[in-house]
């Protein structure tokens, strides 16, 4: 057995250093704890253990040099690739051709058998084909732990590698003949018709490098495949975009920590709003906001497990009541549930196509949102109803929720796209305040639930006098960002959603004509216009996937159905070529933010469900 000890500074990718792959360029694989993001060109860009918010062990897409990686490809490169997953399947089969042969990888996570069982144990699995021809294989594998910021030794073996560094082991199993390069390894094979071969990562691992046989590795794709399966067949939706919704449910499935039901609003960090700019920011973590409107995703395709698992998630942080200036819930927290997100910036990493600060952890985790209160409302109302089984404890947590927003409603707050340029009177966080009143109303009446409905309700209509009076502009005819501008912002968009308007107003057909004259470029939509509406960043941004499909919602909802359908169909073609989508769409299609994003899959969802309907009810 081999050993080399060595550190980050030296660590360089073997050979050339070609550039990374593009955002849209990877899809996604996990096992319900973390996941890792596979490129077309066969390597994993992203992996991070043993959970989604532990440090990276695969970085290259912040850092090509840097960031580290595992790479199973042609070592020429003349072939042409294509990536697919297994239908049904969050397997991803990667597929290169050339003249001399064909060959494909099949990556994939076996999910274990109790994925609410917090594990340190977390297997990649890649299964070498050979279809067609002979094909020459380079495999590398170049970890670089705790964000390329920790020291590690490897050792080599007969059957693989150990790698060891930050407290994390990872062992390489079946693949023999190893070369050892620094810290990194790396072999050659041809992998001819018919024969197959298996690797596989592993952390905590309780054996050494062992041969891996291929009926051992074809039993894991099989028992893979039908954890999938089984699990998208208890979907209800059977409308016309089922190939595109069911992806969707199984990009959030493939986002969810199952110990706790905590669903983290993207499984990467640092992936730039804007090429070169500063907003890069980590989204490994669970949004009260974002989660929550992924409960009326998931009950809407008949999810209700994951639903309530989410809801027994944010009961915990009702309880904990947690005294601060944003009040007794924090807008994001860890998937175990603590909030130590301090935010950092990893100034040895180049980042995404030179994007700078690379940042970790999130500061915006201590701002006032004043909207959280209003989705977590709506979330507990759509999973069960307005007779969701709220026992006696849980009423006190949310009585003691609606009482402190009845006294904080009417204060500036950093609003839904936690800008950084100081607190207004946002218009969207008058109108979730107003939804969670009105649904904490509800449920005390339809409960029959102590309460001081007098006083609650008087905060309720409040909040509504203030909306149509302050937040309405009449120069503009639209209710706009926040009192006094005359700026658009497409968060209003979900104004029919909650039902604070009825779709046919003429106030609110005013609005998304509005909206469409400021907002809408080729029926993409952006968030808001930062050179009219500074946010205390600089630079701009690429349109929003959220607005666009909330806007198509919208105009569902308000009788608009052709244009509606047009834009969905449209917005259906910037998805990535396995169905992924990031955070926003770039000025040339191409897509930006963190990959993939939840807000992104399940809007989708809903303006699927809520267009689908509209469709067969014309």
């Amino acid at each position: 057995m081999a050993l080399t000890d060595v550190t980050p500074a030296k660590n360089a990718r073997s050979g050339h250093h070609a550039p990374a792959a593009l955002i849209a360029e990877h899809g996604l694989i996990g096992d319900l704890q973390t996941a890792a993001l596979v490129a077309t060109d066969g390597s994993i860009d992203w992996f991070c253990c043993p959970r989604f918010d532990s440090p990276s062990v695969f970085a290259r897409i912040l850092d090509t040099r840097r960031g580290g990686f595992f790479r199973i490809a042609p070592a020429s490169d003349e072939y042409v690739v294509k990536q697919l997953y297994f239908p049904d399947t969050a397997i991803l089969i990667t597929r290169f051709m050339s003249e001399d042969g064909v060959a494909e990888i099949v990556d994939f996570m076996p999910v274990a058998d109790n994925p609410k069982s917090v594990t340190d144990r977390h297997r990649i699995v890649r299964l070498v084909r050979g279809i067609r021809g002979e094909m020459h294989l380079k495999l590398q594998c170049e970890p670089r732990f705790d964000y390329a910021r920790a020291r590690h030794s490897v050792a080599v073996t007969e059957h693989g590698a150990v790698f060891e560094g930050a407290g994390l082991k990872l062992t390489l199993h079946g693949v023999p003949g190893l070369e050892r390069h620094d810290g990194d390894v790396t072999t050659t094979r041809v992998v001819r018709a018919d024969e197959s071969f298996g690797v596989m990562l592993e952390s905590g691992s309780d054996t050494p490098p062992r041969p891996l046989p291929f009926v051992e590795v074809w039993q894991l794709v099989e028992e893979t495949a039908r954890f999938w399966r089984n699990w998208i067949d208890h979907s209800t939706y059977r409308g016309r975009w089922r190939e595109m919704v069911d992806r969707a449910a199984m990009t959030l499935k493939l986002m969810t920590y199952a110990p706790t039901g905590a669903l983290v609003a993207a499984p990467t960090s640092a992936l730039p709003e804007q090429i070169g700019g500063e907003r890069n920011w980590d989204y490994r973590f669970t949004w009260v906001r974002d989660a929550s409107y992924s409960v009326g995703a998931l009950v809407a395709l008949g999810y209700r497990e994951e639903a309530n698992a989410f809801m027994i998630w944010l009961r915990d942080r009702f309880e904990e009541h947690v005294g601060t200036s944003s009040g007794p819930l924090k807008i994001m927290y860890r998937v175990d549930g603590s909030s130590d997100l301090v935010e950092e910036s990893l100034d040895h990493l180049e980042g995404y196509k030179a994007s700078r600060p690379v940042r970790i952890g999130n500061g915006a985790a201590d701002q006032l949102q004043l909207d959280i209160y209003g989705e977590a409302m709506f979330a507990l109302t759509q999973v069960g109803g307005f007779r969701p089984p709220i026992a006696h404890r849980g009423w006190k947590d949310v009585s003691h929720i609606i009482d402190w927003l009845v006294d904080n409603w009417d204060q500036p707050d950093e609003g839904i796209w936690e800008t950084r340029g100081g607190r207004r009177d946002f218009t969207y966080g008058r109108l979730m305040s107003w939804v969670a009143l009105d649904r904490g109303i509800r449920l005390a009446r339809e409960m029959g639930r102590p309460a001081d409905l007098i006083r609650w309700t008087a905060a309720r209509d409040a909040v509504y006098q203030q909306i149509l009076e302050r937040c309405w502009n009449p120069k503009r005819n639209a209710f706009v960002q926040y009192h006094g501008t005359d700026v658009m912002d497409a968060s209003v968009l979900t104004m029919p959603i909650t039902g604070f308007v009825v779709p046919g107003d003429p106030m609110w057909q005013s609005t998304l004509d509005a909206i469409e004259q400021e907002l809408v470029s080729d029926s993409l939509v952006y968030r808001y216009n930062p050179s009219a509406s500074p946010d205390g960043l600089t630079g701009n941004e690429g349109t929003f996937s959220i607005c666009t499909f909330w806007y198509v919602d919208a105009l569902a909802r308000s009788g608009r159905l052709d244009q509606a359908r047009y834009v969905f169909e449209k917005m259906l073609t910037y998805a990535n070529h396995v169905g992924l989508y990031s955070e926003e769409i770039g000025p040339t299609g191409e897509q930006l933010g963190n990959f993939p994003q939840a807000f992104s899959h399940l809007s989708l969802i809903g303006a699927a469900v809520t267009l689908n309907d509209a469709l067969d009810r014309q």
